[in-house]
């Protein structure tokens, strides 16, 4: 692959109850394969699968990875009421705070995207601390069937062509993203990439994400 020079791409990944069958210990490889890699990333953290899996939760920060919220339920938060979303959100903090050991805030996902565009959650959103990152790339490693080296090349050839500030997003449960992750780590770094979270870009909140996609 021929180097497009220097450019910052953050891996993020979403870490939440699956929605499909997976093999266990899958967050655990993933988080094996960034350390192998010297990678750190940004994982937003489902509330309500922290409760579930705390040694898992707390090796995230540990491992010296930044965290955000993916809300407590996984709900697409158009659906909430503003009482029901600040609860939501408040049980997420409180839940990654307990079990992973870290403030999430400022950084959130809604789950699925949902929302994301709507300018009144945004602000509803910033009223209780948070700031919505969006993504640029996504892998779609939740799809049935999809093959450690096809997810790979997906996520080498679309943050490529994103180039400088790539947000890429995949998910800690899927059977083929930590092998994944290993081979684009790779790939990436011999193009030029350097690894970052999102607080080290200009403006993590500007990928457009597209709702339902999850």
């Amino acid at each position: 692959m021929a180097s497009p020079g220097p450019f910052r791409v953050a891996l993020t990944f979403d870490a939440e109850h699956p929605d499909r069958p997976a093999r266990p210990g899958n967050d655990e490889r993933l988080l094996d394969a960034l350390a192998a890699a010297g990678v750190r990333a940004t994982f937003f953290v489902q509330g309500r699968w922290a409760e579930a899996v705390p040694p898992t939760a707390r090796r995230i920060a540990a491992d010296g990875h930044l965290v955000g919220s993916h809300t407590f339920y996984h709900a697409r938060l158009p659906l909430f009421s503003d009482d029901g979303l600040a609860i939501d959100v408040r049980d997420a903090q409180q839940a990654i705070i307990d079990h992973v050991g870290v403030d999430p805030r400022p950084w959130i996902r809604a789950p699925f995207g949902a929302g994301a565009r709507d300018p009144g959650l945004l602000s509803r959103l910033g009223d209780l601390g948070y700031r919505h990152v969006g993504w640029d790339v996504a892998g779609d490693d939740w799809e049935p069937g999809k093959s450690v080296e096809r997810l790979a090349e997906i996520v080498v050839n679309d943050t490529v062509l994103r180039g400088d500030g790539a947000v890429v997003l995949l998910h800690s449960w899927p059977d083929p993203t930590a092998g994944a992750v290993a081979a684009a780590a790779t790939r990436l770094s011999a193009a030029g990439a350097s690894f970052v979270t999102v607080d080290q870009l200009d403006d993590p909140t500007a990928g457009i994400p597209f709702d339902d996609t999850e």
